[in-house]
């Protein structure tokens, strides 16, 4: 009967065990991709009505690579800036890792943003490119000149992203 019990409990604490790994892996993005960044978090963060984003497919990195999607936000009266936001789901993390240092030496010298997903940085033209797990995702405020408070808004609407992956 002891030899039961101890059975049980074994089988028991493996249960748990196993049920609490798969819970701390990350989530699977949304099909939708778009979803991450819903036009009234756009607004709310930049200031400005932004309309639904337009959807469509953003073409792959390198050849044998996932095609990615692009969001891109207009503004409902044409007074602030527009704003693409696009993510490619890579086929494991490794593999994003990968691709995310490969295309960092095509967009200039990168200026290293601490604290956005595992990592993250702005391009020469002010674009902010974050990696986290299998996930990669660019954010760009269609203006001339990024201001401390464009910046400030771009990671804020980067890591409300991050935090969704």
């Amino acid at each position: 009967m002891a030899e039961l019990r101890k059975l049980s409990w074994i089988a028991a604490a493996f249960l748990v065990i196993t049920c609490a790994v798969h819970s701390a892996t990350a989530t699977e993005p949304p099909a939708d991709l778009c979803s991450l960044l819903p036009a009234a978090e756009v607004s709310k963060t930049l200031g400005h009505a932004y309309d639904s984003p337009e959807k469509s497919v953003a073409p792959r990195p390198y050849p044998n690579t996932a095609s990615g999607t692009d969001c891109n936000y207009h503004t409902k009266d044409n007074q602030g800036s527009d704003l693409l936001f696009r993510a490619y789901v890579d086929p494991s993390p490794s593999a994003a890792a990968d691709l995310f240092a490969r295309l960092k030496k095509f967009f200039g010298t990168p200026t290293p943003v601490a604290g956005l997903g595992d990592e993250a940085y702005f391009d020469v033209a002010h674009g902010l490119h974050v990696r986290k797990g299998k996930v990669r995702f660019y954010i760009r405020l269609d203006v001339n000149t990024l201001t401390p408070a464009n910046e400030k808004q771009l990671k804020d609407l980067a890591s409300r992203v991050a935090g969704q992956l």
